[in-house]
Parts: C-alpha cells; structure tokens; sequence
C-alpha cells in the first residue's frame, strides 16, 4: 500500500469518495474512498477538507464483517 499517513487533509487525496445510500442529509454519513496503491480512506462528510484515516482493504472487510454480524449494534 502507497505510504498515506492517517490524518492526511482529505480533499489532498484526490478521490472518488463514495457516501452510503442510507444516510439522512448531505452532511452526515462517512465517506469511503479507494486509493490508489491500495488503501481505504475514510471521511466525515461534515468535514470533506478535513482529516482523513487510512486502513488496508483487510482492516475495513474485518470491520465490515463485523457490523454484518451486529457487533457494533450496542453503539446506537
């Protein structure tokens, strides 16, 4: 994976960031992006110049996964 670091200013990335269809307005949802050399980023739309976080493709199925099988349910 290229070195991006965490933190890095989003709008920097120069990305094709993708919102979830279930959020509510514009301004409320996270915002992943591909990048390129591997990498997922990961942005609050609130903020689309703000800081942006990093995790290999492995990091985000293991999240994914377990958000499929609730285990982050408690949170809300």
């Amino acid at each position: 994976m290229a070195a991006v670091r965490n933190g890095v200013r989003a709008s920097s990335l120069n990305a094709q960031w993708i919102r979830t269809r279930h959020g509510g307005t514009e301004d409320d949802c996270l915002e992943l992006a591909p990048l390129a050399g591997g990498g997922i980023a990961v942005r609050n739309s609130r903020d689309p110049d703000g800081p942006a976080l990093v995790y290999t493709e492995a990091e985000v199925a293991a999240f994914l996964a377990g958000a499929k099988e609730g285990e982050f349910d408690h949170l809300l």
